[in-house]
């Protein structure tokens, strides 16, 4: 029975993924900070793990105890809503540090033994924001933007041995808690001065009626473990495939 480690279990995302691969039969390796299988569904095939992306000893206990990993999904990551000047360079070092270099020690302790076998699935969970630049947004992009160029990169060294990586690129999801505990998490103090332009931005929002649900994240990532001709960047939700469109990327 194929078995896959998904990173950010504790709710949104991360809880889907792991509910369609169970679905599916797979042994599923869920894995959060504070472990708890609250949210997830119950099944034999599912072993809840802790895990801390930036901490080397939490993820060789993970990837120990998980045993063989037929594919991973690095769906761990946090968000930040702010201007440049609201936000703490100690934050922004945080976020990259959890959504691009947590995923890069994810990937890098997982290689060798999919290297060796010359099989297994790499996805990671972007955003469909680093399709067009958008106010309040330039920090978080920025880590997601980087997490696709490392992707993109790596996806060639890993070909050479059998091994595929995918981009899952989501849209705004309001169901999910995930602004929430950005905020709760990064803080969101709006300069006085961007106030009515950042306000402005919000309300734009609200007219919005495209979004992603969490199953589109969950199907886009089932695909892109088990479909070897899916592309390599995927859209998940509505209004995702619509930038991909305007963007210019043909959505197959």
């Amino acid at each position: 029975m194929p078995r896959i480690l998904i990173t950010g279990c504790s709710s949104g995302f991360g809880q889907a993924i792991a509910a369609q691969f169970l679905n599916q039969g797979w042994e599923v390796i869920a894995t959060m900070r504070s472990p708890s299988a609250e949210g997830l569904p119950e099944s034999d095939g599912l072993q809840v793990l802790p895990l801390d992306v930036t901490d080397p000893e939490s993820i060789a206990a993970a990837i120990a105890g998980a045993g063989q990993i037929d594919a991973l999904v690095n769906n761990a990551g946090v968000g930040m809503l702010n201007v440049l000047e609201g936000a703490e360079i100690a934050r922004a070092r945080e976020m990259f540090e959890i959504n691009v270099l947590g995923t890069m020690a994810m990937t890098r302790a997982v290689m060798p033994s999919m290297r060796e076998r010359k099989n297994g699935v790499i996805v990671n969970i972007s955003s469909s924001v680093t399709l067009r630049p958008l106010p309040a947004l330039s920090i978080y992009t920025a880590s997601k933007a980087a997490l696709n160029a490392f992707t993109e990169s790596f996806a060639l060294e890993a070909a050479e041995f059998g091994v595929r990586a995918s981009l899952i690129l989501p849209g705004s999801a309001k169901a999910t808690s995930f602004g929430q505990n950005a905020v709760a998490r990064m803080g969101m103090d709006i300069p006085e001065a961007y106030g009515p332009f950042v306000q402005a931005y919000f309300q734009s929002l609200q007219s919005v009626t495209e979004k992603t649900e969490v199953s589109d994240v969950a199907q886009a990532v089932w695909r892109a473990v088990t479909d070897e001709t899916a592309p390599m960047k995927l859209p998940a939700g509505a209004d995702a495939e619509t930038w991909f469109r305007e963007a210019g990327i043909p959505v197959e």
